[in-house]
């Protein structure tokens, strides 16, 4: 069976990250489903993403634009849901991304809104409903 079973994602300030992946995941559907003092994972649909610091992280940024990951894409459902969530955001410590595109920056047949936190972690959320 192909698919992910998690997603493990360290952060430098896991405070700051809690409050904005923290609304971020609520607000796409996932769960708290455990918390410890450095971290906790959300779970949806069999699968779950980890949110965690660690005394082994090398630097206290995060930089998309260096290889490895560049942004994590969710379903979102819905378009008017992509909007509510991207009307939003700026609220709960996420910025807008291509804004001038919104919301086909990703083409005529993509419905989506690209968001980065304060870290400068980026996701984009995805209408898998037209």
């Amino acid at each position: 069976m192909a698919g992910f079973h998690h997603v493990e994602v360290w952060v430098a300030n896991f405070a700051e990250a809690r409050a904005e992946w923290g609304w971020l995941l609520h607000e796409l559907g996932f769960a708290r489903d455990s918390e410890w003092s450095e971290g906790e994972s959300w779970a949806a649909d069999g699968t779950y993403l980890t949110l965690t610091t660690s005394p082994n992280l090398a630097g206290t940024t995060h930089n998309r634009r260096q290889p490895g990951v560049n942004h994590l894409a969710f379903k979102a459902g819905a378009p008017d849901r992509v909007d509510d969530i991207i009307a939003q955001a700026a609220q709960h410590g996420w910025r807008p991304l291509y804004q001038d595109r919104y919301p086909y920056a990703g083409g005529p047949d993509h419905y989506a809104g690209w968001l980065e936190n304060s870290a400068g972690f980026k996701a984009e959320v995805v209408a898998d409903e037209q």
